[in-house]
């Protein structure tokens, strides 16, 4: 019998990563879920309280739906059958039915910004590491390895209290090859590029018309173009946008990576598309510290989905 691997999915980005790892894995039997929940937790989905999450509906429903357009074996939540091996694209909520599992987690990209509810979680360790976002990844400790984007990254989770022995630099799969992106038909080049983040979606607050002002003017004379995040309020958002950058297109779908390698500057929040217009040449600007994204770079070693592979393939075979 083969042994069975459970992918844990999420946003688009950690999506497509965890299926680019599962083909290297093709000796073993797979199944992928969007991201889930339990408990009090699953009630507020259900009641609709966690759509600004990996769990709402809306960011599940596009999971499922590239997981059935590429034929990929759906068991949701893990219910179908005893798994050998966890892959999940997060640990800043554990499900309680991998908790006894052999876990490999793989980071999705930057992360947030530490916040004071960060200090709280990691000094309060009852307190849930949701509520400091992203910046809590790594502290849960339940997985057998860590796979990271760089040295840099394996410096800064050890500074957070990541335990340094589960830590793997193996490259992460959407940023180890950051020129694949050039290859690509958008129609348009030689524009100012604005990727947004979904802070009022997840009640951090934004002045976006001041934002959207200090893109006008890095733009000048050249056209500007907004890609506007997936969790994002599409309707207000390009509203604003037409409302103080009138001559500004807005996309809603398509690939932000794509986008990039066309245009001549790209405009960040906190987005992991940083690292693209960095690795690209592009002249970049983010509310990151932009040498701590560069120390932080993901590497580009083209391989990073064989590498995260390996480290599977090691706890499966420890028996």
């Amino acid at each position: 019998m083969r042994n069975r691997i459970f992918f844990i999915c999420g946003s688009m980005n950690q999506t497509t990563q965890m299926h680019q790892i599962s083909r290297c894995l093709p000796e073993y039997e797979h199944s992928f879920s969007p991201y889930y929940c339990d408990g009090l937790h699953e009630m507020w989905r259900r009641l609709g309280w966690m759509e600004f999450t990996i769990i709402g509906d809306k960011l599940a429903n596009r999971c499922r739906t590239y997981l059935q357009n590429h034929n990929l074996p759906i068991d949701y939540q893990g219910k179908s059958r005893p798994y050998d091996l966890v892959v999940t694209c997060s640990d800043v909520y554990l499900q309680r039915n991998i908790r006894d599992n052999r876990i490999v987690l793989v980071q999705e990209g930057i992360t947030d910004a530490e916040s004071i509810l960060f200090r709280f979680v990691k000094r309060f360790r009852f307190l849930p590491r949701w509520l400091a976002g992203t910046s809590a990844t790594g502290l849960s400790d339940a997985y057998r390895a860590f796979c990271v984007a760089s040295d840099g990254y394996r410096e800064f989770f050890i500074r957070k209290g990541v335990r340094p022995e589960k830590i793997i630099v193996t490259g992460i799969p959407n940023f180890d090859d950051c020129q694949r992106y050039c290859r690509n038909d958008f129609p348009h080049k030689h524009y100012v590029l604005v990727c947004t983040s979904p802070l009022r979606e997840t009640f951090q607050g934004e002045d976006r018309e001041a934002f959207i002002r200090r893109a006008t003017e890095i733009a000048g004379s050249r056209q500007l173009i907004f890609k506007l995040h997936p969790n994002e309020e599409v309707e207000r958002a390009t509203r604003e946008i037409h409302q103080h950058a009138p001559g500004a297109m807005v996309f809603s779908t398509g690939s932000a990576e794509e986008m990039i390698a066309k245009c001549d500057v790209l405009i960040t929040r906190f987005s992991s598309t940083a690292f693209v217009g960095i690795a690209l040449g592009k002249e970049t600007h983010s509310d990151f510290d932009m040498d701590e994204l560069r120390r932080l770079m993901p590497v580009q070693n083209g391989s990073a989905a064989l590498n995260i592979a390996s480290v599977c393939r090691r706890f499966l075979e420890e028996d």
